[in-house]
Formats: structure tokens, sequence, C-alpha cells
């Protein structure tokens, strides 16, 4: 199977659970549960990855400090190949407040540096001898498109809640054929595919949350994925990733769409029911036996 290299996103995430989130109002919370930990998109496409053992490099930047160690030591831990480049700005840090549908507001109380001095040579190395790239929408992967000129093997990047007009995303989406994104800020989000796919991209996937998914190829095929049912909402952190990296360790085998979708679809399920950024039982066997 293709080895996939992940460009960019590890953060050291602080998660406060509510029962429903804070209204814009003046107002004091007395109690709420609380965990912290490694996040961001990187981190859990890596390891969601890694758990269903798809050789993958994950390379970001992160700080010399207490909460870039832990993370070193967490993916090292749990068996990611992490490479990194340290951050003088410090290790990026957010503040997820979440409730208990999974909806969630993201402080970043914190943020990477846009311009590093990262070692390209061996950036380039790490690209040369992978069969698939994800460019994460990072503002330090900027850096990285260059690179991919040329580069003949599938290039995808995760577009989040991208609203089909903001100009950051541009640079991402010309450098990848193949688009995840979520419809949390389309309305109109079949136009937005269709618009992508008319650009070039080979493959576009909408995810909806608890609606589930819709997916557009270039030959103009639209499939739709149900959810995976959640009998309780535990932490929704890395649901996102977890559905992109069951839906591409099925392309990589060369599943059917249709199945690469439900593979998605249980990874975020399964990431939903648990806390972390990767479902606790999450495995290949457990993937095709779902």
């Amino acid at each position: 199977m293709s080895h996939v290299l992940i460009l960019g996103g590890t953060t050291f995430d602080h998660v406060v659970t509510l029962p429903h989130l804070p209204s814009p109002v003046p107002q004091t919370i007395h109690s709420a549960p609380f965990h912290e930990g490694t996040g961001s998109t990187g981190a859990g496409k890596a390891l969601a990855l890694t758990r269903l053992g798809l050789a993958n490099t994950l390379y970001s930047a992160l700080g010399d400090d207490a909460f870039g160690r832990h993370i070193v030591a967490d993916l090292q831990a749990q068996g990611v190949d992490f490479r990194y480049h340290l951050d003088p700005a410090g290790t990026e840090r957010h503040i997820n407040l979440m409730d208990a549908t999974g909806r969630r507001i993201s402080l970043f109380v914190t943020q990477s540096s846009e311009e590093l001095a990262f070692d390209l040579a061996a950036v380039t190395e790490l690209v040369s001898r992978s069969r698939c790239v994800v460019l994460n929408i990072i503002p330090y992967c900027r850096q990285f498109i260059p690179l991919l000129q040329g580069y003949p093997y599938p290039v995808w990047t995760d577009l989040h809640d991208y609203d089909g007009q903001n100009p950051y995303h541009q640079s991402f989406i010309d450098a990848a054929r193949y688009i995840h994104l979520s419809s949390d800020n389309l309305p109109d989000y079949r136009a937005v595919m269709q618009r992508l796919v008319a650009e070039g991209k080979q493959l576009v996937v909408c995810t909806h949350g608890a609606a589930g998914a819709t997916l557009l190829t270039a030959a103009g095929q639209w499939l739709e994925q149900p959810a995976e049912p959640v009998p309780v909402v535990v932490d929704a952190n890395g649901a996102g990733d977890s559905f992109f990296a069951g839906f591409l360790f099925g392309y990589l085998q060369n599943k059917p769409l249709p199945t690469c979708l439900r593979y998605g679809a249980l990874c975020g399920a399964w990431s939903v029911g648990t806390r972390g950024l990767v479902g606790e039982g999450l495995t290949a066997a457990a993937l095709e036996a779902g």
C-alpha cells in the first residue's frame, strides 16, 4: 500500500465540554469537564492512518516547550512516524468549547509562525518517497506547495469549513486534485463541489456531520453516505480527520467509492464516541468488518 506524507497540523488542545455553547452575554460557568492533549488536523489524520496500518509520515512545526514535548512523546508512543521543525513562536494551542451535540467554538490562543526556515531539502526527500501527499491548510504549509509542482502522485487537501469564497484557501485548492471539505459554511455545497470539479479536481467529498457526506467525481457521479449512528457524543474533535483517513485508506486500496465513504463514516463515528482524536478500537480489521 502507498506511503502517505501528511504536511502540517499539530497543536496542543484544551477541550472544555459544556451542555450547550455559551450565549453571547456576560456569564460565569462554575464547572465544566475538560481534558487536554495532542490536537489538530495533521495529528488526527496520522493517528488514524497509523491505527489502520497505512504507512505514513507526519511533518509539522511545534515549539521547544512542554506542549511540544508532550506532542512528540504522545505521537511517538502511538507509533506515528513524526518529523518536525522547531518553531520559535512555540507550540500552537487551542481552546475548544464543545457542546453535547459535537458543535465547537475554537479559540486559537497561540499560533504557529507563518514563515519558518524549514529544511526544504529534507521535505523534498519525504515527498519523493511518498505516493500520496496530504497538504493541510496550515499557513506555514504554503512553503511546501512549490515542492509539489510536477509531483506525479495524488495530492489531497482538507478545506474544513471553507465558505466557497475565502481567498486563503485558493493556493491549497490549486495544489490538490482531491478535495475534502465540510458544509458548515456552505448552504449551497453542491454548487461549490461542481465548481471544484469543473476546475479539474478528480474527486470532491463534502461532510455534513450527523447528516453524513456527499461525493462528486470528475465524471459527474454523485454519491451520498449517511452518518453512522453514535449512541453518545463524547468528543467530536478529530471526527472529520478520522473520516478523511478512513476514506483515504479505502481509496488507496482501490476500494469502490461507496466502500471508501462507509469507511470514512465508520471512522468518524468511532472518533465521536470516544475521548481523543481517534476511536479506541480503530483497526483495519474492525473497519473492514464494520
